[in-house]
């Protein structure tokens, strides 16, 4: 039970680690908002009371000291900037090895303590982590109200049950400054009744008038209790006698005696409100964790189901029956709401890698010493969570080429009339059932002609190649092609951009680049929704049928007559004044026998080409679970996977991308054609 418990603690504590990092890197645009730093205090104050609550009291009193700064910062004592916000992110790095019981050798955690402490203008921190010496003085009259409030609180339900500690709570209290703290035993049980479950010991204490019912509250937020903060008399009483020099007026020590007194009003613990609660309780159950391998089970088994309706839409066909095409039909629409709803649960948006991106641009930015302005757009865009899994790595290669290669250092931007800042923008959008992601930068751009001589010098291309722009660009793509002057820890060995290429390619995505000399650079990735269930277009050439997935198929238009014989010059349709390139997947495949009259051609998109794929016949549309390929068949490019058809059989599914690139090598190739028929 404890361990499932610890299990969800460990959880939370990473969702809350996520939050308090984009608050911290918030701040470094916004340092006013005060939004943003109560933000920061909640998020810390959780994971405090947390920790404390599952015994890491090592963790909670690491936190109690971060959370110390950011209370002087909401309070108005201390402002927000840089050398803050560097120990905070260090400190909130330092989170996950105190969950997991990591020991500090260096003394990291100690360094960062002390270093808040000196923002505070306290003392050098002790062992217990508290400070030697307090940087603020106490006036005598802040004295004088010290002992004015008397608080009495109770464990309640089964509180010990649920893992409260009187004892972590009690020190959360002598925090505040609670002083005189004394037991209530009067309902402690005899022992033959006693309830191991249930708290019996009351408390009561004082605490300084400047103690708020809602730093009280917030100590009691992880625990069942009631608690009452109201005036201490008696308290008030014995102040006032010491602050006086002479003797006062027996009326006036009375006054100050009298309940009436305004030391400080009864405070009782807040009642919410019954709209509050209904929308607390409506709030708790709006999500649930479950375990990403359960998503997978189900994601399987929502598969085989997709698959097996296939097979019993193709029965009811072939027997024609009334009843079973009339069961399949009812099938057919519930495994596809099924379906959909899976693939939704599945979902998972960007903003859960762009706080890491974040720390990352920070990070790098101040190590190269070059200022840098990072933007976020579309931080809601949804993406399977198994892309969402492999995007990280393309992407943090392409943010490190962004601001290492392509970001000017600030004097040349200057010099240069551009902003001393640089400007790194990450925009994601949905496009159809693509999503586009790109990563643009305002630097120094790409020059072609450096690209193409740094080619030729690795042996890449000759130097009677012609390669367009785009091509060029492309070529950074290529395993060991580095434009670095000189190997760093950051880059210089030509890896990274060659596994962008290869992660993006296993995604049947695309990936493009765009760059002006002095302007900047345009990275663009193309991705599919998902990796799992696709709707697909079933085509057949010579008695063997493949699938090509519909978010690449723009339109189907037969092929004429003349373009039947294939030609090495002339294999281009004429469609709508645009001239559109195709491939014929009986030649690509080797395939026997003569194709038959009323050949189509579906043609297709891959960024921003198009190209023709001529099939032997149109069967239709239908939902595609992708199978692995199996590793005999890893290395064949032109195929992306394999899928179940309803009869039983196996379809293969082309890979799009790759069959853009082999009509574009077969574009080149019929251009040199050409040019020897004319010489």
């Amino acid at each position: 039970m404890m361990d499932d418990m610890t299990a969800i603690f460990r959880e939370e504590v990473r969702d809350l680690l996520e939050s308090l990092e984009r608050g911290l890197l918030d701040l470094k645009s916004r340092p006013e908002d005060m939004g943003l730093v109560n933000q920061v205090f909640r998020d810390l104050h959780t994971v405090k009371g947390s920790g404390a609550m599952f015994g890491f009291t090592e963790l909670a009193a690491f936190i109690h000291e971060f959370e110390t700064v950011f209370d002087k910062v909401r309070s108005g004592h201390l402002a927000v900037g840089p050398d803050l916000l560097r120990l905070a992110l260090a400190a909130k790095d330092e989170i996950p090895g105190l969950v997991e019981g990591e020991a500090d050798p260096e003394g990291r955690r100690g360094a960062i303590l002390s270093g808040l402490h000196g923002l505070l203008g306290g003392g050098p921190v002790t062992a217990a982590g508290e400070p030697e010496a307090a940087g603020d003085t106490v006036e005598a009259g802040e004295v004088a109200v010290a002992g004015a409030m008397r608080l009495t609180f109770r464990l309640t339900g089964a509180a010990l049950a649920l893992g409260a500690r009187p004892d972590l709570v009690l020190d959360e209290l002598r925090g505040l400054g609670a002083t005189g703290i004394v037991a209530d035993l009067a309902d402690v049980p005899p022992l033959d009744r006693l309830d191991v479950e249930a708290c019996a010991i009351g408390w009561s204490m004082q605490l300084p008038a400047s103690v708020t019912a809602a730093q009280v509250e917030e100590v009691f937020l992880f625990v069942d209790a009631e608690w009452a903060l109201e005036a201490d008399a008696v308290a008030a009483a014995a102040v006032v006698e010491a602050e006086v020099a002479v003797p006062a007026p027996i009326e006036a020590v009375a006054a100050a005696a009298a309940p009436a007194a305004p030391v400080a009003r009864p405070v009782a613990k807040p009642e919410p409100k019954a709209e509050a609660k209904a929308e607390a309780k409506s709030d708790a159950g709006a999500t649930i964790r479950v375990p990403a391998e359960r998503l997978d089970a189900l994601m399987d088994a929502v598969g085989e189901l997709v698959i097996a309706e296939a097979r019993l839409t193709q029965l009811a066909r072939d027997l024609r029956d009334p009843a079973l095409m009339a069961t399949a039909e009812q099938i057919t629409r519930l495994a596809g709401g099924l379906r959909d709803a899976t693939m939704t649960m599945r979902m998972v948006p960007m903003r859960s890698l762009v706080g890491r991106f974040r720390r990352l641009v920070l990070d790098l930015s101040d190590k190269l010493g070059k200022p840098v302005e990072f933007r976020v757009t579309g931080e809601e865009t949804e993406l399977d969570k198994t892309v969402i899994e492999k995007l990280a790595d393309p992407l943090v290669h392409v943010l490190r080429n962004a601001l290492d290669h392509g970001m000017e250092m600030p004097d040349a931007r200057v010099a240069a009339g551009k902003a001393r800042e640089g400007l790194v923008e990450l925009v994601a959008e949905h496009a159809g059932a693509e999503v586009l992601i790109k990563v643009r930068d305002d630097g120094k751009g790409m020059d072609p002609a450096k690209l193409r001589e740094k080619a030729i010098a690795k042996g890449l291309i000759t130097a009677e190649t012609q390669l367009t722009e785009a091509q060029i660009f492309a070529l950074i793509f290529e395993p060991g092609f580095s434009t670095a002057e000189a190997v760093t820890d950051l880059s210089g060995r030509g890896v990274g951009m060659d596994v962008v290429r290869r992660t993006i390619d296993a995604l049947r995505g695309t990936i493009q680049i765009e760059s002006a000399l002095g302007r900047g650079t345009t990275v663009t990735l193309r991705l599919p929704l998902t990796l799992a269930i696709i709707e697909g277009l079933q085509i057949e050439v010579a008695g063997e049928q493949y699938i090509l997935p519909m978010t690449n198929v723009q339109e189907i238009v037969e092929l004429p007559p003349e373009k039947v014989e294939p030609s090495r010059t002339e294999d281009f349709l004429d469609v709508r004044g645009g001239f559109v390139p195709f491939l014929r997947l009986r030649s690509l495949f080797d395939c026997a026998g003569e194709p038959g009259s009323g050949q189509n051609v579906v043609i297709v998109r891959a960024g921003e080409a198009r190209v023709g794929i001529v099939v032997d016949r149109i069967i239709g549309t239908n939902q595609t679970v992708i199978k692995q390929m199996s590793k005999l068949h890893a290395g064949v490019r032109a195929l992306s996977g394999a899928t179940l058809l309803g009869n039983g059989s196996i379809a293969l599914i082309l890979d799009v991308g790759h069959l853009v690139g082999m009509s574009r090598q077969q574009g080149e190739a019929a251009q040199v054609a050409r040019q020897e028929v004319l010489a």
